[in-house]
């Protein structure tokens, strides 16, 4: 069985460069664009959801 060498072609230094810089775009897009934004309407579901379910059953605490 030979191993053809034909279509393995290493990227070039101009490839690896484009490839670095739309990785590096990607992450700061979403390492400061979308995670914290999901974070933020994670909480405010949770909280939304807590102040639903207190308006349906009382405020916690003992019955007054």
């Amino acid at each position: 069985m030979r191993h053809s060498t034909e279509n393995t072609t290493t990227p070039s230094a101009s490839d690896r460069r484009m490839r670095r810089r739309s990785e590096l775009t990607t992450f700061f897009i979403l390492a400061f664009g979308i995670w914290p934004i999901l974070a933020v309407a994670a909480v405010g579901g949770f909280g939304f959801m807590v102040w639903m379910y207190q308006i349906i059953a009382g405020p916690p605490g003992p019955p007054a």
